[in-house]
């Protein structure tokens, strides 16, 4: 966490893909061994994956670092879910947390505004799934349960 709270001081492209590195090298790791020794057949929710990058990131292109985690070995989920709130829901939820926004990365509601569309393309231009969290968690469920079946049917 070091590395990225001084990015978010910092923000320079080398400290940027210094920080794609080690996230790289740490999902390799999980990939290597922790995912491996999961039962086969196993659904395995994993956040802040690549995908999360997407978002994050405001200097390095995506396929840069999707290339970045292919390169290393990093497990290719069987399903991506990008999970997306509308700006104004999801700044006005993190708000009203006990906690407040308690992140590094993103302090004002125009950075979120960018990580959320940025994201929102990267989804729609990966053809992952695309799960909107506006209304009931029930309906998000019903829509990642969906795609796990297809999943299962193939």
């Amino acid at each position: 966490m070091a590395l990225v709270n001084e990015l978010a001081r910092n923000p320079l492209r080398d400290l940027e893909w210094a920080v794609c590195e080690r996230f790289a090298e740490s999902r390799s790791w999980i990939s290597r061994n922790v995912l491996t020794r999961q039962p086969l057949g196993s659904i395995i929710l994993i956040d802040r994956w690549y995908p999360s990058e997407a978002a994050f990131r405001h200097t390095i292109p995506f396929a840069e670092i999707l290339q970045l985690n292919l390169e290393r070995s990093v497990r290719v989920p069987d399903l991506h879910v990008g999970v997306i709130t509308a700006p104004d829901i999801s700044w006005a939820r993190a708000t009203a947390r006990s906690r407040g926004l308690g992140g590094t990365v993103i302090q004002k509601y125009a950075e979120h505004v960018a990580c959320t569309e940025m994201f929102e393309r990267a989804i729609v231009g990966q053809g992952w799934v695309l799960c909107r969290n506006e209304g009931a968690i029930e309906e998000a469920v019903k829509q990642v349960v969906a795609e796990i079946h297809k999943l299962t049917e193939r």
